[in-house]
């Protein structure tokens, strides 16, 4: 009953760590909970239902993962003309520039960034590397209450946001950035 009582919270705690926001932390949360109750009730002890914790973890980021990809390919082929109003307010037709750069891990490899938000649904990044050399990407985004959604190909990245005046902060799991308008 115990090792029962062990897979069960196994499942609950991966269940608590289902409500992220991202399709691969999802699929490794249910892959664990699922995982380990098949685990515990197959095998009867509290190592399997590690061993099926582990298990699904694994297969739920594969599955999470397709699932993201599908859905930032699915963004990527709409018409971003259809973006606008609402789905770009309240950065459509704004620049910023960045001021403060916070990976979370690793470092910056860049020394300025300049974001310019369209009307149109795209951001336009221009990156000025350490070397010299200039870049200009082009993604999609749109927001969605205080969430910036970007999006090109196969990624799609989520950035809580606020603007205070002429501030805007942003900030995800592997960033935390302040930026300047104008």
């Amino acid at each position: 009953m115990k090792k029962i009582l062990a897979a069960i919270l196994i499942a609950a705690v991966a269940g608590m760590a289902g409500a992220q926001t991202s399709g691969k932390k999802k699929g490794m949360a249910w892959g664990a909970g699922l995982g380990a109750i098949a685990g515990g009730v197959i095998g009867g002890h509290g190592s399997d239902a590690l061993i099926g914790a582990a298990v699904g973890t694994g297969i739920g980021y594969i599955v999470g993962n397709e699932s993201d990809q599908k859905k930032a390919q699915e963004m990527s082929a709409q018409s971003p003309s259809g973006s606008h109003g609402s789905d770009t307010a309240p950065l459509a037709g704004t620049t910023w520039r960045l001021m403060d750069w916070s990976p979370k891990t690793g470092k910056e490899v860049f020394k300025a960034k300049t974001f310019s938000f369209g009307k149109d649904g795209w951001l336009t990044t221009h990156t000025v590397n350490k070397d010299g050399r200039k870049t200009t990407d082009r993604e999609n985004y749109r927001v969605v209450d205080n969430t910036l959604i970007v999006n090109k190909g196969d990624y799609l990245l989520n950035f809580k946001f606020a603007i205070q005046g002429d501030q805007l902060t942003v900030d995800s799991e592997k960033v935390r950035a302040v930026l300047k308008r104008g």
